[in-house]
């Protein structure tokens, strides 16, 4: 099938998920999550064959870390899913209630964006949770997975178009793409595609962004920054960038650079080394840092990457303002913390860090859209139009104005036989 006619047929099949009620997708996700549990060993055998392969052809460690699709991966999205059915359904939501005139009422209410194309890399875990969040918002999706992960790719999906079809769903509201050639038909077919989500490198969303008039929805690299004020409980500070590094170093809200306060830095960095030391993380770091730890020199390069595996750099610094300009220059606009015990600190900090998540005292790892409440995300903002951070349902729903008359004509305003009253209703929309 030629990929204007696939993304058609998604297309019609999104009007009618469009209308699809909260119980008849709730079922749907249900049984989704039942299916993935019932075919849990086709899953693995298709996840290891994938790995098998990606092992012989080299596969970098980061990209393997994440292609791992296990059984404890897969009751992970098995809880997101039903994460996800407890959530108010975002669509139908009532954002504005006007009367513009006895009998005239202007009600501003939420709806699906449409047909979402996502090209994600490696993460198997990412199918399960795009296509759930796409089910519920009432979208119909394109999805594009990494080659690497083509066996595991193939069976999740067939398993959820197969699931939701079983439940009432319109059964191609959803498609698997598999080559790259796909992916740039799909950019071109602005006619039933309504929004590009690419996660991946800073070069692959601007690839997707210079191809393609499709509106885009950019998930750059994850250069997160934890600053270690002077006055921050050191303690605190060690258990925090530990687990914002080590937790899990293959995903874009790890900590790729430390910045500590100079005031601190003779006493933490000492401590900071040895506990990464045990967990084989390599730093590099600033000349201050280098004359308190020994570290190889920290390059311009350093600042700049998102390094994805057991490697930190770090740069001591004169106070906040340094800090912040720092994070602002180099950071990619992800998730960036400060560990400080002043209140007024962290709130400057949090105004000024031109970041889509900003946090005081805990891990960048928080930054994700299943501990954030959302069930989980299809990827993670770092723009500032229609979604930014995690982007969960209700970034996957735009809204339409539904205006109701009787017989109201313009002309009646334009002579001044009527006039507009423009009084808020404070209620919902209903016929």
């Amino acid at each position: 099938m030629i990929m204007d006619e696939l993304a058609r047929r998604v297309k019609e099949s999104s009007l009618k998920l469009a209308a699809a009620g909260t119980e008849l997708k709730n079922k749907a996700l249900a049984q989704i999550a039942a299916s993935l549990y019932e075919r849990k060993g086709e899953i693995i055998r298709a996840n290891l064959e994938d790995l098998e392969r990606s092992e012989k052809e080299n596969l970098a460690a980061p990209l393997s870390k994440r292609l791992k699709f296990d059984e404890a991966k897969i009751a992970d999205v098995i809880d997101g899913i039903y994460s996800l059915i407890k959530l108010d359904d975002p669509v139908g939501k009532t954002l504005l209630s006007t009367e513009l005139d006895v009998g005239l009422e202007l009600y501003k209410v939420t709806c699906p964006i449409g047909v979402i194309g996502v090209i994600f890399e490696s993460r198997p875990d990412a199918l399960v949770q795009i296509s759930t969040l796409c089910l519920k918002s009432g979208n119909g999706v394109l999805l594009k997975g990494g080659s690497e992960a083509r066996e595991t790719n193939r069976i999740l999906a067939e398993v959820i178009i197969d699931a939701a079809a079983a439940a009432g769903l319109p059964p191609q509201w959803a498609a698997l793409l598999e080559t790259r050639a796909d992916v740039d038909d799909m950019l071109k077919i602005d006619r039933y595609i309504d929004l590009v989500i690419p996660r991946g490198s800073n070069e692959f969303v601007r690839y997707i962004m210079d191809n393609s008039r499709i509106p885009v929805l950019g998930h750059a690299d994850g250069i997160c920054h934890c600053y270690v004020d002077a006055d921050a409980d050191l303690d605190m500070a060690l258990k925090i960038v530990v687990d914002a590094k080590t937790q899990y170093v293959a995903v874009c809200n790890a900590t790729e650079t430390l910045l500590v306060h100079e005031s601190v830095a003779p006493e933490f960095l000492p401590a900071l080394k040895k506990a990464l030391d045990s967990k084989n993380v390599e730093l590099v770091g600033c000349p201050k840092t280098r004359t308190l730890i020994t570290v190889a020199p920290a390059t311009e390069e350093d600042w700049k990457s998102e390094y994805l595996d057991y490697k930190l750099s770090v740069k001591v610094v004169s106070d906040l303002d340094e800090a912040v300009d720092h994070i602002n220059e180099y950071g990619s606009g992800h998730t960036d913390t400060i560990i400080t015990g002043n209140g007024d600190k962290a709130a400057r900090f949090m105004d000024y860090v031109d970041s889509g998540n900003v946090f005081w005292n805990c891990s960048t790892r928080f930054s994700d859209g299943f501990r954030y409440g959302f069930g989980a995300e299809v990827g993670i903002s770092t723009g500032k139009i229609h979604s930014r951070g995690p982007v969960g349902l209700d970034g996957l729903v735009i809204y339409k104005y539904k205006l109701i008359g009787n017989g109201h004509v313009v002309d009646d305003y334009a002579n001044r036989s009527r006039t507009f009253k423009h009084r808020n209703l404070n209620r919902e929309f209903t016929l």
